[in-house]
């Protein structure tokens, strides 16, 4: 009886001994899913937005979700909540049995949309100077400095990841999250807009002017001068109105809206 006794607490002692997952190792993985999962989705739209920034998905272009799946290396979960995303803010397009559509850049309408964003952008920035914390203020002054050291050999390419980054902050610094499903898209299009400017016009020979406005607006927000960061949100909504005029008369219809035939001239 005591030899049976004997071999029952042996086993119940290895059995305490076992190395098990407590309650704090599964709550930890849990997370570490959902975060791989927001950063895959995340970084999809990211891509997908850039390449439709930078035109190398072209304006009117129809694809498929497996050419947007090859061009990012992700996987179809991710891509499609992407793309979801992205047709919400009428940036792609979802054509039945004919797949998906990059949004044609549509000037009349973009110009229109302009209005819609200097309002909001205007609220936006006073909100960021009034409700924004000294995390913030750093990382205003901080950017404002990297883009004055590299304004002279800044590529709108660099910039315009730049832009993104400073985008957010303001918004982050704003404290109202409903404002960013309005604003994301619209900051969407007008980069696009920004990179036909600088990259296909004579005009817009580097974004050194659009450099200089998004510093004003930095600066002023970081040192809580409401009046002068809503000048200089205006200020740059004025420049990026300018750019409409240009690419209209110098682009070839085709650059915008690349299922037209290009026009070509003898």
């Amino acid at each position: 009886m005591s030899s049976k006794l004997a071999k029952a607490a042996s086993k119940a002692r290895k059995k305490d001994h076992r190395p098990q997952s407590s309650s704090t190792d599964q709550d930890l993985q849990v997370p570490d899913r959902r975060y791989n999962r927001m950063n895959l989705f995340d970084l999809a739209y990211e891509q997908i937005e850039d390449l439709i920034v930078n035109c190398r998905l072209k304006p009117g272009q129809y694809l498929t979700m497996q050419d947007l799946q090859d061009s990012t290396g992700l996987g179809r979960t991710p891509v499609h909540q992407a793309v979801s995303r992205l047709a919400a803010d009428t940036i792609v397009f979802v054509r039945p049995r004919h797949g998906l559509q990059i949004a044609p850049v549509d000037l009349e309408r973009e110009r229109l949309l302009l209005r819609l964003r200097a309002d909001i952008e205007r609220f936006v920035i006073r909100l960021a100077t009034e409700r924004s914390e000294a995390s913030h203020h750093n990382q205003m002054l901080y950017l404002a400095r990297i883009l004055r050291e590299r304004a002279q050999t800044m590529k709108i390419e660099d910039f315009n990841k730049f832009d993104r980054r400073i985008d957010r902050l303001i918004l982050t610094a704003a404290q109202e999250p409903f404002l960013g499903h309005t604003l994301r898209p619209l900051h969407t299009m007008f980069r696009r807009v920004g990179w036909l400017y600088h990259t296909k016009t004579a005009s817009g020979v580097g974004p050194n002017q659009s450099i200089d406005c998004h510093i004003a607006v930095l600066e002023t927000i970081a040192n809580h001068q409401v009046k002068a960061a809503t000048a200089a949100s205006d200020e740059l909504i004025n420049f990026v109105d300018g750019m409409f005029g240009v690419i209209g008369r110098e682009l070839d219809p085709a650059l915008l809206d690349c299922s037209l035939e290009p026009l070509i001239v003898d």
